[in-house]
């Protein structure tokens, strides 16, 4: 028996991750949504995941808030509450249960807690696969792959990668007012976003500020991105910069940020969530890759998406801070990170072209979608869980 020969009227995915990671999910749960279209989808997912489950409200139906697990560093655990949330997930008495939070290591055992009928996901060590059910978790796959591979050994069709970030209507004239609010001509426009939720995963402040004057002194101009609670890291840029620039840190939601993105000509950013979004909006980016796992998170489209990174044993890094000095970060220089933006600025397009299959907008809310809570909801996760 295969999944594809059950009948399936509920399903709860595990996927309890931030931002960037949630986006890199999509093509997997847009698979799912096509296999089981009238089925009732649930998402175990960090409470700041409102937002987004509002948005791919196509793909699915609930979030169930988890309150956490000390091994899962994304969320600060309440494990109290646990035995109450498992006992509550239980009683819905779904038909599936599947498992997209990671290799399986520590997440299978919560996947089991929540008593489906039937459960599917990655199994961490070779040997533990199962065909049709279980699938040993691939380490050479960029990550929306990942789990694309995972559906199609259930059996389901599974072939679009595309990244994709609906609008609520509304977000893109709000961004287009910002815009104009800061004198910014989107064609002339590069967006910088110096935050990352880790300090290991940042590039220097003073890099970015050099990086900032040159371009601006080239007749780029240059707005600053961020979560509400990076003012601190954008202001530090700021001053350090030569030449004025607009800080446009916590004046945006989700949807109006993306929209931003889609309007002007590049982003120039750590490799954190918000380089999801530029992907799954179709912007042009430049990437810096500090610690991080570029085969895992690296965009796919490398035309439109560029990453620089040095190669080096330590990675990918585990650390929040780095203890030895920070060399993937230090071995990327302004003059390289220069010399990548002037060429995707003569070659990018204005404005540059939309990503994936959900639309222009979302299905639309209840309630306004949320401002950035802060800077936890654009990381991505480091390890297979």
């Amino acid at each position: 028996m295969t999944l594809r020969d059950c009948s399936i009227e509920s399903i709860v995915v595990l996927r309890a991750l931030q931002l960037g990671d949630m986006l890199c999910s999509i093509p997997a749960l847009r698979a799912l949504r096509a296999a089981y279209p009238r089925a009732h989808i649930a998402l175990v997912g960090l409470p700041n995941a409102a937002d987004f489950v509002r948005r791919f409200s196509a793909y699915v139906d609930e979030l169930l808030p988890f309150p956490g697990l000390t091994a899962f560093p994304e969320q600060t655990s309440r494990e109290t509450e646990l035995p109450a949330f498992y006992g509550a997930v239980r009683k819905r008495r779904f038909d599936l249960a599947l498992q997209l939070h990671g290799s399986g290591a520590q997440s299978n055992g919560v996947v089991r807690q929540f008593g489906a009928r039937l459960e599917a996901g990655f199994v961490p060590d070779p040997g533990q696969g199962v065909p049709g059910w279980h699938m040993e978790w691939p380490t050479d796959l960029p990550e929306p792959l990942r789990y694309l591979a995972l559906l199609r050994h259930l059996g389901l069709p599974a072939e679009n990668a595309a990244l994709e970030l609906p609008l609520f209507p509304g977000e893109d004239l709000a961004a287009r007012a910002l815009l104009d609010t800061e004198g910014l001509n989107p064609d002339r426009t590069v967006l910088v976003h110096p935050g990352a939720r880790l300090p290991s995963r940042r590039w220097p402040a003073d890099r970015f500020a050099s990086v900032i004057s040159a371009l601006a002194k080239e007749g780029w101009e240059v707005g600053l991105t961020g979560a509400a609670d990076e003012f601190g890291i954008v202001d530090d840029v700021l001053h350090q910069c030569s030449v004025p620039a607009a800080n446009l840190c916590g004046s945006t939601t989700l949807g109006e940020l993306a929209a931003l993105l889609t309007r002007v000509r590049l982003l120039i950013s750590n490799d954190t969530g918000v380089s999801h979004v530029a992907a799954a909006r179709g912007a042009c980016s430049l990437i810096v890759a500090c610690g991080s796992d570029t085969r895992r998170w690296a965009p796919l489209d490398r035309r439109r998406h560029h990453v620089l990174s040095v190669d080096l044993p330590c990675r990918p890094c585990m650390h929040r801070r780095c203890p030895i000095g920070h060399p993937c970060a230090l071995g990327v220089t302004v003059e390289q990170v220069l010399a990548h933006a002037r060429r995707a600025l003569q070659t990018s397009e204005s404005p540059p072209l939309r990503a994936g299959s959900g639309g222009e907008y979302a299905r639309p809310a209840s309630s306004a979608s949320t401002l950035l809570s802060g800077s936890t909801s654009w990381g991505s996760a480091s390890g297979a869980r």
